[in-house]
Parts: C-alpha cells; sequence; structure tokens
C-alpha cells in the first residue's frame, strides 16, 4: 500500500495505491514547516486525511511525501516527525515540491521542471533525481511567475494608483479592501504568500485587459531571465511546469518561453497524477 502527498503552501492533493492498484484520492489544506509547526501538521492530517482513508491504513503504508519548504534539513525533520505521530509504522520519505513536479512532468527523462503556483521554483532533473536547484528566495526576494508574485505585482500597483480607472474600481467593489487591511493581513497575518496568490484569480478573470496581460508577461519574463536562462542547458533540455500559474495562464507562458528561446513540453495543474504514475511504475 502507498499513500503519496504533494503539498504546496495553499492546499494538499493525496493518492491511496492499495495492494490491489486501486487509486484512491484526497485533498487537505496546504502543509508547509516554515509557517507551521509539527503539532499543526499532525493535526491537519489527522483531522482532514484520517476520516477518509481505509481502516487500518495508518497502521502501513509505504508514504512519500513530496513538500514545500521541505530542503532544509531541520523542515524536512519535522514533517518526518509529524507524518510518524499520525502513521507510527509507515515507511515514510520525506522530498522537496520540486523533486516530486520533476518526477510527476519529466518521468524518467531529464529535462527541466519548475513550479508555478502559490511560490515557484525550478531545476535540472536527470531522469531520477534533481542535478542543479536554482534556490528559490521566496515570495518577498523573489518567487518571480508565481501566484505570489503576481498577486503582489498587482496589489502594489493598486495601492499606488497606478492601476487603470476601471480596473482598479472593478476590483474595489469585488474585494472592498481598505489599504490598512491589506497591509494588516501581508505583515501580521499568517500565510501572507497564500494571501497574496488568492488575488491571482481575480487577474485571470480580467485577462481581456491589456494591463493585466502585460503584468502576467512581466512577471514571466522574470522567472525566465531570473531562473530558466540562467541554467546553461535551457536551449538544449525542454522545459515542463506544474501548478495552477503555469496551468491557467499557459498561452502567456508559452509566448514568453518561445521569446526567450525556450522549448516548453508538459504543463499541468497539479503534479499528483504524474506522481502516481511515477511510482506504479518504479
Amino acid at each position: 500500500m502507498i499513500l503519496i502527498a504533494d503539498s504546496g503552501s495553499t492546499k494538499t492533493d493525496w493518492r491511496l495505491i492499495d495492494d490491489e492498484q486501486k487509486i484512491r484520492q484526497f485533498s487537505s489544506q496546504g502543509i508547509n514547516p516554515y509557517f507551521q509547526t509539527n503539532e499543526e501538521i499532525a493535526s491537519i492530517i489527522r483531522n482532514e486525511l484520517l476520516p477518509g482513508l481505509p481502516p487500518g491504513t495508518e497502521k502501513g503504508p509505504e508514504l512519500f511525501f513530496y513538500g514545500a519548504g521541505c530542503r532544509a534539513a531541520d523542515k524536512n525533520e519535522l514533517v518526518k516527525n509529524a507524518l510518524s505521530e499520525v502513521f507510527p509504522d509507515a515507511k515514510i520519505s520525506v522530498e522537496t515540491d520540486m523533486l516530486g513536479a520533476a518526477r510527476s512532468v519529466c518521468g524518467h527523462n531529464p529535462g527541466i521542471a519548475a513550479i508555478l503556483g502559490t511560490g515557484m521554483n525550478t531545476c535540472v532533473y536527470d531522469g531520477k533525481q534533481i542535478t542543479e536547484n536554482r534556490t528559490s528566495l521566496g515570495y518577498i526576494l523573489g518567487d518571480e511567475g508565481s501566484g505570489a508574485h503576481l498577486g503582489k505585482t498587482f496589489i502594489t500597483d493598486f495601492l499606488n494608483d497606478e492601476l487603470p480607472a476601471a480596473l482598479s474600481e472593478r476590483f474595489k467593489e469585488r474585494f472592498k479592501l481598505t489599504k490598512d487591511e491589506i497591509i494588516n493581513s501581508v505583515y501580521k497575518k499568517p500565510m501572507p504568500n497564500r494571501y497574496l496568490a488568492g488575488f491571482s484569480k481575480f487577474i485571470y478573470q480580467n485577462l481581456k485587459e491589456q494591463y493585466m496581460i502585460d503584468l502576467v508577461s512581466g512577471c514571466f519574463s522574470g522567472f525566465f531571465e531570473k531562473h530558466i536562462c540562467k541554467y546553461p542547458q535551457h536551449r538544449e533540455l525542454k522545459l515542463s511546469c506544474a501548478g495552477s500559474v503555469a496551468f491557467y495562464y499557459s498561452n502567456i507562458l508559452r509566448a514568453v518561453a518561445e521569446n526567450k528561446g525556450v522549448n516548453i513540453d508538459t504543463v499541468v495543474e497539479t503534479p499528483i497524477a504524474g506522481l502516481t504514475l511515477y511510482h506504479l511504475e518504479s
């Protein structure tokens, strides 16, 4: 029995493969050890995942957890300890969400893989493991092209009165947010990256506006210039992407990629289906 998790800051997708290779799917809120404690992570799994699993599953699945924030050894261990509390007899492997995305979109083939969801990350992948990884600097210092970056760019323009007038009024009517409320959510409340990424939906819904097209294109240009195009292999290896931002803005992403001389192969909304296939074939 295999339990697979692909976790970002916003949500976690789970797949259970039983001994007859029947697949069941589940979901929970996002897990990120940079924002949550051991106790909080264990509570999420107990309350949101465990009730849906078949009786006895907690006693012994082979568990593969791919998660945001799991690169540092101490954060990796924090997640592993939380999982062990819920699945005490499981064989547990905790890896980065980047390796999960690479295995999902590239399978057993070499390529460049990227995550473009709430956050952003990239790597060069040899078909089994990551061979090169440009460090993601997070939503404050980097994450170019991510949902948090799109939202931060948009909300900054809004607060500086730099939006087209009609678009600004549409945003005010939709969200009814004051400047103080936005500042408080970004600087004082938990999960500011998730909060900022939440504005990506409004950006997508108003993509007919040239301002929005230019905003997304500019964010993706930064993504390619600061990350993808710094890999020496970026013209030889195909780029495959996972994440809601890559998926929903794929037309703009592909247009910017072509302009930068990058060949995009696969774009998926979530890595979990590809990860399931990867582990079935391994």
